[in-house]
């Protein structure tokens, strides 16, 4: 019999039945197509042998004007440098907790550290300074000063404990002295609960509004300096604890005395900031009552990361933004940490630079500079050029605002060639640079094409790609379309068995580009999940979709660096940079990868660890024209045609009778094949075939070409 060639475009297509999908290929893991063949995709090595503490959300590399590069990479709890193989700790500081004393039990290592007010929870970072240590304790000061501590437990808002590396050698209570600094975190682990729906007790309660008696400043004390307590206007309807949101900061309390609420407790989540005199207090009570869109939920941490010249610029979303100058690097700079940008608002929701004008974008920003109150997450606010210091618009400046007016907030922006996409929860906005008098131009492009998170959004080769708010891919390439695509029930449908994305967790979602292949790749968190675990790739030469399940928080492209650098982050994981005294793995960990090396999984001693790559094709029959399956056939061998293969390929006939069969394996497969084999004799019979190619050892990589098979008809009975 002659041999029969079965053809199978390139792509998956999980929108119709297996059966359905003859001639296509419907699933597999990590793959891809070159020249429209299937193949194994390039291997990653740990890049450096620590991890970082927290989950990656937003990573950025640039280089300074004397060619170093440097890799930022920002996460929860962290912002650190890569530079030369290393990490660098160049984390923000919080306002410092002065006049801190000791605790200390005989011949244990927990350590008692008390402060009044000091607003800390479990979990936050804090470095020591100006320590006297405890009396006869047997610690000195570097004992306290060469780490970053964890806060392992709050006893009550006036004290909490940390680890000591050894057991003190007595007990004394209120002894030695010691300047707090804690670490800024940017929030939220993964997605959480707020206010709103479901938060309180089932059945009852309300919405209950009053506004602030008294400035409230950023600090840890409340209205009027008290340092615990906040005075409201009236407290009527307030529970008599709780938690309260203040502009974009929460705060609980833990009782009420008149109109003051009292025990409270800065830094809940959200940036603290200050709070004028007036200013709106929100308290949700109840399972029966929705709050505010706004306030329904609290998204998990993340940053904005770009470049001003030389200068790093970071934003933790709705929080501050902050700077960072590499220059006299190395001994200088990789040891010193950002710093607040002066004159930039206190709460915005992201920030970029518009490279061509040089102004300082903050978006989803105070409409009063300094006053986190007022943050509307449809503000944007502009510095002067070239002044990313000055914010208010004067008749000889270019610095100037705009509120869009399409959405409830906008969620991420990206430079495109001459312009920047803005996108809301609900529309597109292109903002141009025309000059003075008016600075920018500002149209909306689009409408009902949200998108889901910050990191979904991606320019490349004149068009901005993103992840629907709802569901589906958009791009824009002068005007705004939907993106076809054949696995979008896979991705975003919740049915059934099927898990697709975890819409909740929509900001943990990040875009990944690779030119190297031609590729844009979003990481994603299907349905139940809290971190991502799963990806969908559009190769935007070809317009093919594959599917996997490699799992990444962030990803830059092969551009100063000759390789993608990625981050994978394990909840589990403890971290070991920075170098934390009493760390737990509460706030798990990330691992920092270069990617297309090899072709394993690599450590920093070497190991490997095979990638179980395969691939699967949807149903053939191979029965004679005219007819449509009836027939069973009878594959007696086949001809494996690899363009690439290294060490062996599993190759796997799966045969079922009807299409609502389970499919099952060939009596002799799965076929091990090498580069020398010629034919592989099968004994397979059954009305539909489909192909599955799989490798399971390390040092394996191929690329498949077209499956021959010697097939006849045999029959129509089973």
């Amino acid at each position: 019999m002659p041999l029969t060639k079965v053809q199978i475009a390139p792509g998956f297509n999980k929108q119709v039945t297996a059966t359905g999908a003859e001639g296509k290929w419907t699933d597999g893991d990590f793959v891809r197509f070159r020249y429209g063949l299937p193949e194994k995709i390039g291997g990653w090595e740990q890049l450096v042998n620590s991890t970082i503490v927290g989950a990656a959300r937003e990573q950025f590399v640039w280089a300074d004007l004397d060619g170093r590069r440097y890799a930022a990479i920002g996460t929860n709890k962290v912002l650190i440098i890569y530079y030369e193989g290393a990490f660098y700790d160049i984390t923000p500081l919080d306002t410092a907790l002065t006049g801190c004393t000791f605790d200390t039990v005989n011949t244990s290592a927990t350590v008692t550290v008390n402060k009044a007010a000091h607003t800390l929870q479990a979990g936050d970072l804090f470095t020591f300074t100006s320590v006297t240590p405890p009396s006869g304790a047997g610690y000195t000061a570097g004992n306290f000063t060469s780490n970053t501590f964890e806060v392992v437990s709050v006893p009550d808002s006036d004290s909490f404990t940390i680890t000591m590396a050894s057991a003190a050698g007595t007990t004394v209570n209120g002894s030695g002295s010691a300047t707090v600094n804690p670490y800024i975190s940017a929030g939220a682990l993964g997605f959480t609960y707020g206010f709103g729906w479901g938060t309180g007790l089932w059945g009852g309660g309300q919405q209950v509004f009053g506004t602030l008696n008294g400035l409230l400043q950023d600090d840890t004390a409340g209205t009027g300096g008290s340092g615990t307590s906040i005075t409201l206007s009236s407290t009527t309807g307030f529970p008599t604890s709780g938690t309260i949101k203040v502009g974009a900061e929460f705060i609980s309390y833990t009782g009420i005395s008149s109109n003051d609420l009292t025990g409270i407790t800065r830094d809940v989540a959200g940036t603290r900031s200050a709070h004028a005199s007036g200013a709106g207090v929100e308290y949700y009570t109840g399972w029966g009552q929705a709050s505010l869109a706004s306030t329904l939920t609290i998204d998990p941490a993340s940053w904005s990361l770009d470049n001003f010249g030389e200068k790093l610029i970071a934003t933790i979303k709705n929080g501050q933004t902050f700077e960072w100058n590499p220059i006299n690097s190395n001994a200088n700079a990789l040891s010193t940490r950002a710093t607040v940008v002066s004159g930039a608002p206190t709460s915005s929701v992201m920030s970029l630079v518009s490279d061509r004008d040089r102004h300082l974008l903050m978006l989803g920003t105070e409409s009063t500079i300094g006053n986190a109150g007022t943050q509307d997450k449809m503000f944007i606010r502009f510095s002067d050029q070239e002044n990313i210091s000055d914010y208010t618009p004067t008749s000889v400046n270019t610095a100037g605002t705009f509120r869009l007016d399409s959405g409830t907030k906008i969620v991420g922006a990206v430079k495109g060639k001459d312009y920047t996409l803005v996108l809301t929860d609900n529309s597109a906005y292109v903002i141009q640079f025309v000059g003075p008098p008016f600075t920018f131009s500002i149209r909306q492009v689009g409408s009902n094409c949200g998108a889901i998170g910050q990191h979904s959004i991606k320019y490349i080769n004149g068009a901005v790609y993103w992840m629907g708010e709802s569901g589906g891919f958009f791009v824009y390439d002068g005007t705004v379309k939907s993106l076809p695509c054949q696995v979008e029930d896979f991705v975003f449908t919740n049915k059934g068995d099927n898990l697709g994305v975890n819409y909740s967790n929509g900001e943990s979602v990040y875009v990944g580009l690779n030119h190297l292949y031609e590729e844009l790749t979003w990481f994603y968190p299907k349905s139940g999940s809290s971190f991502n675990d799963r990806c969908v790739t559009y190769n935007f030469q070809s317009g093919t979709w594959t599917t996997g399940s490699l799992a990444r928080t962030t990803w830059v492209d092969a551009n100063l660096y000759d390789v993608p650098y990625a981050t994978e982050f394990t909840s589990t994981g403890l971290p070991t940079f920075p170098l934390i005294q009493g760390v737990t793995n509460a706030n798990g960990s990330t691992i920092y990868y270069a990617h297309e090396v090899g072709t394993d999984q690599v450590d920093t001693t070497g190991a490997k660890t095979a990638i179980p790559a395969f691939i699967e094709s949807g149903d053939f029959s191979l029965n004679p024209e005219g007819t449509s399956g009836e027939f069973f056939m009878s594959m007696r061998r086949f001809v494996p045609d690899f363009k690439l293969i290294q060490g062996d390929a599993q190759v796997t006939i799966l045969l079922r009778d009807f299409p609502s069969d389970t499919e099952a394996s060939s009596p002799l497969g799965p076929f091990t094949v090498t580069g020398t084999t010629q034919k592989v004799d099968t004994r397979a019979r059954a009305r539909f075939a489909s192909l599955k190619i799989a490798n399971t050892s390390t040092d394996q990589n191929w690329r498949f070409g077209t499956f021959r098979a010697d097939v006849q008809l045999d029959g129509m009975r089973g």
